[in-house]
């Protein structure tokens, strides 16, 4: 051991801090690189640090008690998580197992502060020492401790400016537009370093039809619906594994046409930083951090037309913003039918306050409105302003029939030229596909042909890889003559006399109960840009202004369901006028039919009726005045009655009291006007006359009541006013 210690420097060998329960117990080598690279290139490197069991021998350790930790190798420093060989040397501490640490340096430890600090303190609480190329440290001595955790700062710091340096170099060239790690789909990398558009023809005709549908339709789930429908199918060239950079053809996915539609690449921009770090959003057992989609103005890089583009800027932000609107429902009700919940979703702004209306569900009836309630919900503030969703929609929906109804022929010309446009693109797509398919077959035949008859043992593989593709031809052969029989290229004129026919039934097809309420939203959203609404005051009129697509815009009014009569704004008009016309002894109908033609229209619903104007005179306090009263001596006085509350209080039909009067066996008076409408006197000696009255006839039917039954009881004079019988007979 001595002649050892003297071939060793005098800083490698502080022999007196080597005890013998250090000796007895394992000396642990441990070994890392950064990268997979690293370990793959710098072999120099990796071969230092296994040079440091011979070292553990000279120090004094059996050869057998030396335990070398090579499990992270290619994993980074920066923390302890992943590292199942760090994790496994502290368990090892942990133990009592380890005298003495050894790693070339500290950063091969660990580049993290709070990684490093704790194995110092298991170091220090066990015992272990730790040995790097400059000599051997205790943990509990507090001169080697403030070294070692000198050195573990350090090693962080450095850790941050080697990131900090490559990041710039990243960032400098990612502002030349040069830096790309996963070319999109439909993309391939160029010779000379940048990205082209993908050679294949297919590929690019795939990526542009998804951005046409997306255009027409609006919705990712359409058009993937679309491309299902249709067996489309979308090139993808995959980034890593062993069938890198290879073509493959994959089902469509509605994560991956959402993000073709928010990549500005394809728009012809080059962008860097739209994902950057979010540490919170960190994943637990994954090493890569979380990420975030970041807003368009912070992005670190935006360079328009520096790539080739499928599509133009403009249609890319028109893009967005639909996406924008679609994930803006996202949470709302829906029925399973694809019912969208109201006809103006996204389109509808505050006209007092800018700000846009939303759709809500009031409880627990469950009525859709179309609510300003921004502030309300975010800080409890009065909510702006609210009316029926039911009642705008209607409204919506009337104005767009009128302006759909004069260009429906021009409409229904352009959906046959639609038509005719989306089978082409799909046997196009399909005869691609079958020259695919043909050139697979024919290059199998040539590689089975190639083959020396002999070799039967390859001669067989090629021969089976020719017939799967003979049979793949075949198959989508059949496919394909199939589409071409249920959707020919070219329309047929009877397809097109059913287009022309459809054209005159645009209210019918709006109504059919086939037509979902996404498709109205759709043709709503292909008229109209923006509606705004304002409500004057708090009164029933709402004003609608309507922004159409082209830049027209017109001017509406309409009124909206109240709650109470009195918050309408032409309440007093109308109670006056109801009660003038009651007073000239129209009906509830007749006051109605007059309101209406007059332009009053009540609290909820469009027109008067007989019953609302009733229910209106209830709230007015008229709900028992019949028509033609005008003055309060028409009403009933003491101990008189309305006949059919007189009916009532006896507990016997009004028949029977209307026989009565018409036999003469009542005081009665009739009001003018009103041959129905009576009022009764009726104290009570005569209503006990009435009851025996009516159970002498029933207990004895067809014969005739006796005279003290049926003459009624004499009235007094009440004032001037006569009150002698007044009777009549029929």
């Amino acid at each position: 051991m001595t002649r050892a210690n003297s071939e060793l420097p005098r800083a490698l060998a502080p022999l007196s801090k080597i005890q013998l329960r250090h000796q007895e117990r394992l000396a642990v080598i441990y070994v890392r690189q950064s990268s997979p690279q690293q370990v793959a290139e710098n072999r120099e490197s990796a071969d230092l640090q296994y040079q440091l069991r011979r070292r553990a021998v000279d120090y004094g350790w059996a050869e057998a008690r030396v335990l070398v930790i090579d499990d992270d190798q290619g994993i980074s420093g920066q923390s302890i998580e992943g590292r199942l060989g760090f994790q496994r040397l502290l368990a090892e501490i942990s133990l009592g197992h380890v005298g003495i640490v050894f790693g070339r340096e500290v950063s091969r430890l660990s580049r993290s502060n709070k990684d490093w600090h704790q194995l110092l303190d298991l170091c220090s609480l066990f015992q272990v020492l730790i040995g790097d190329a400059d000599g051997i440290y205790d943990p509990a001595d507090p001169n080697d401790r403030l070294l070692l955790g000198l050195r573990g700062m350090m090693s962080e710091a450095e850790l941050h400016v080697l990131k900090s340096r490559l990041h710039q170099g990243k960032l400098n060239k990612a502002r030349r537009g040069e830096l790309f790690t996963c070319v999109p789909i439909g993309y391939v990398r160029g010779a000379d370093g940048g990205i082209a558009r993908d050679p294949d023809e297919q590929v690019r005709s795939v990526i542009g039809l998804i951005f046409a549908k997306f255009r027409e339709l609006g919705s990712v789930p359409k058009v993937r619906a679309y491309l299902t429908a249709n067996h489309i199918r979308i090139g993808v060239r995959p980034h890593k594994g062993p069938n890198r950079g290879q073509l493959q053809w994959r089902d469509p996915q509605r994560r991956v046409i959402y993000e073709m539609l928010r990549n500005p690449t394809y728009a012809g921009a080059y962008a860097y930083g739209r994902t950057p770090c979010a540490p919170t959003r960190r994943q637990p057992g994954r090493a890569k951090p979380g990420r975030r989609t970041a807003p368009q103005d912070e992005w670190q890089c935006l360079l328009k037309d520096h790539l080739p583009a499928y599509i133009s800027w403009q249609q890319f932000e028109t893009n967005r913003q639909r996406l924008r609107e679609n994930d803006r429902g996202r949470g709302t009700t829906r029925t399973t039918n694809g019912r969208a919940p109201t006809l103006l979703n996204g389109l509808m702004t505050c006209g007092h306050c800018g700000r846009p209306l939303a759709a809500r569900n009031t409880w627990p009836k469950a009525h859709r409105r179309y609510a300003c309630d921004a502030l309300q919900q975010e800080f409890g503030a009065p909510r702006c302003q609210s009316l029926s969703a039911a009642v705008l929609d209607r409204q919506i929906e009337t104005l767009i029939l009128g302006a759909v109804e004069p260009a429906a022929l021009e409409l229904s010309l352009r959906a046959a030229d639609k038509i005719e446009q989306d089978r082409e693109r799909v046997h196009r797509h399909w005869r691609q596909t079958l020259a695919r398919a043909e050139y697979e077959a024919g290059r199998a035949k040539r590689q089975y042909d190639a083959v020396e008859p002999e070799n039967r043992l390859v001669a067989r593989a090629l021969e089976r890889q020719w017939e799967q593709q003979l049979t793949e031809l075949r198959r989508l052969e059949v496919e394909y003559a199939r589409i071409q029989h249920e959707q020919p290229r070219q329309l047929t004129q009877a397809d097109r006399d059913r287009i022309r026919a459809l054209a005159t039934v645009v209210p019918a097809l709006w109504h059919a109960p086939t037509t979902t309420g996404a498709d109205r939203r759709a043709v709503v959203r292909q008229l109209v840009e923006r509606v705004i609404i304002a409500r004057r005051g708090t009164t029933e009129v709402i004003a609608v202004t309507i922004r159409w697509r082209g830049g027209a815009q017109t001017q509406h009014e309409f009124c909206q369901g109240l709650p109470r009569y009195n918050l309408l704004g032409n309440y007093p008009a109308l109670k006056t006028r109801v009660l003038e016309l009651r007073g000239q002894g129209l009906s509830g109908n007749q006051i109605a039919e007059v309101l209406n033609r007059e332009g009053f229209h009540p609290a909820r619903g469009a027109r008067f009726s007989g019953h609302r104007v009733r229910q209106l005179l209830a709230r007015l306090g008229q709900a028992n005045v019949p028509a033609g009263i005008s003055s309060p001596d028409d009403l009933p006085q003491a101990n008189e009655w309305w006949l059919p509350a007189l009916a009532v209080k006896l507990g016997i039909e009004r028949i029977v009291l209307h026989r009565w009067r018409w036999s003469g066996w009542l005081h009665f008076r009739q009001l003018k006007g009103e041959k129905s409408r009576c009022i009764v006197w009726a104290n009570a000696a005569e209503r006990q006359r009435l009851h025996r009255l009516r159970a002498y006839e029933k207990a004895n039917r067809g014969r005739t009541p006796p005279l003290e039954l049926t003459t009624p009881k004499p009235r007094t004079r009440i004032g001037n006013k006569t009150t002698a019988s007044q009777s009549s007979t029929k």
